[in-house]
């Protein structure tokens, strides 16, 4: 993608995450996960800013495999989200009907990489396909090219 193309992107993003968040706080977050094919599958992740010290939310995809739940910083490190997290793992998770507190953890370099990017990107609905990636059909060769620079990142529950 065009480095101005994805900026802009990710400018619209931050747009629609204020959204998001809004529904979350107002207690409507399972309304956008209702049709989670179609829209796609979102939760909040509640972290603290590594700069200024505040309460950050970062409405993101994610998906669930075994149990254990993963999302992916799609526009790589340069996420403020995803270096908020890294500097202080600690983080509450907002899913639909459930929050709690858990630690994040950098998994990019196992060996299940593309196999778990593949669910977070098909839980993602349209997204996407915004960003030219059809999940379900996109051979391993192309999707690992695509996402060389996403960073995934596991979710350990705490207690």
């Amino acid at each position: 993608m065009v480095p101005q193309t994805e900026e802009r992107m990710r400018q619209a993003f931050k747009s629609l995450n204020r959204f998001m968040v809004f529904m979350w706080k107002a207690h409507m977050g399972g309304l956008i996960n209702i049709w989670p094919s179609v829209f796609r599958r979102i939760m909040v992740i509640k972290h603290v800013g590594r700069k200024s010290g505040l309460t950050r939310h970062a409405p993101v995809n994610y998906a669930k495999v075994d149990g254990e739940i993963y999302c992916v910083a799609g526009f790589g490190s340069i996420s403020d989200w995803y270096r908020n997290i890294m500097d202080l793992p600690k983080v509450e998770l907002w899913l639909p009907g459930n929050r709690f507190p858990a630690r994040a953890e950098d998994v990019s370099d196992c060996s299940q990489r593309l196999p778990l990017i593949r669910e977070v990107l098909i839980a993602s609905g349209f997204a996407a396909r915004l960003f030219g990636v059809n999940p379900r059909k996109m051979e391993d060769a192309k999707l690992h090219k695509i996402t060389t620079n996403y960073r995934l990142i596991h979710f350990v529950r705490n207690g």
